[in-house]
């Protein structure tokens, strides 16, 4: 593979505003300070075709080797483990998104064609299951190499097949990721992970989509599973876990049952006291004071 390397500024990117930067590059000697530490507010994604890489992603240590790829999301810091790149063969590109937040919500621009859900379920899979590392990503390394090899040739309709290359490495990343993440699909254990997720962020007005991309399955087989493990389905698992931990705070005097409502992710008190008399016989009022006047 020859080298290749673009930046921002290059003609060969004013098509692709969104692209930051794209290598394809053989490191045949040592430069110190070609890889310092550092966060940004873009994607970055680097795939390792030969060679071995030191690397510090987010302030954790990790070696790649040949078709493994690093994601990098915005805000992370990544470098060499040395500040430097090291020898071997790497490929890169650097991805300015419209919008990735936190929750996982990943608006890409208007050069992509992937549908609002398809995006969303892709941000939710690549923030929620946030795994720097993909192992045996060799794919990924035939798609990079499809962009440079688009980007030399510039034949026609070269724009539009270059997007479609990044699109596919995303849907390419987050399948990798839930297969990584649900290896040998141990539903019981990834439930476990999944309901210590929404435990964590239970005022998060969770939907079904969101919670499937959690444990890397489609809306449909999520729900099965979800039926099959609980005896419910996902938003009524939802609401059990929802008033379980409104249990738990009803036993604090201190804590008003507003707050409590807003907390679980009730969006108002008299839904929440509907809800909880519905499933435990009293209002969350009778019930902290049956739960305080009762001894031990």
């Amino acid at each position: 593979m020859n080298q290749y390397f673009l930046r921002k500024e290059c003609k060969e990117l004013h098509a692709f505003p969104h692209i930051i930067e794209f290598a394809f590059k053989k490191i045949s000697t040592i430069q110190f300070g070609s890889l310092t530490k550092a966060a940004h507010d873009f994607l970055r994604i680097y795939y390792v075709a030969d060679g071995r890489f030191d690397w510090m992603i987010d302030n954790q240590h990790y070696i790649l080797y040949p078709g493994d790829l690093a994601l990098i999301l915005p805000g992370q810091s990544f470098g060499g483990e040395k500040d430097l790149l090291d020898i071997g063969t790497v490929a890169w590109l650097h991805l300015g998104l419209q919008q990735l937040e936190p929750t996982g919500k990943m608006i890409m621009g208007k050069w992509s064609r992937l549908s609002d859900s398809e995006c969303r379920s892709i941000g939710q899979i690549l923030v929620l299951n946030n795994c720097p590392v993909l192992s045996k990503l060799k794919e990924a390394g035939t798609l990079m190499q499809h962009i440079q090899q688009e980007f030399a040739q510039q034949e026609i309709g070269y724009t539009t097949r270059i997007n479609q290359l990044i699109e596919e490495l995303f849907i390419v990343v987050a399948r990798q990721l839930t297969r990584q993440n649900t290896s040998r699909r141990d539903f019981p254990q990834t439930f476990m992970k999944l309901e210590q997720t929404l435990r964590e962020r239970l005022s998060h007005q969770w939907t079904v989509e969101e919670m499937a991309a959690l444990v890397g399955l489609g809306n449909t087989a999520f729900s099965e599973k979800v039926k099959s493990y609980t005896g419910f389905s996902p938003l009524n698992y939802l609401i059990n876990i929802r008033i379980s931990e409104a249990i738990k705070l009803l036993k604090r005097p201190d804590v008003h049952v507003t707050d409590i409502a807003l907390d679980v992710g009730f969006y108002s008190s008299q839904h929440f006291a509907t809800t909880f008399k519905k499933l435990t016989g009293y209002t969350p009022s009778e019930f902290r004071k049956k739960n305080t006047t009762t001894p031990e």
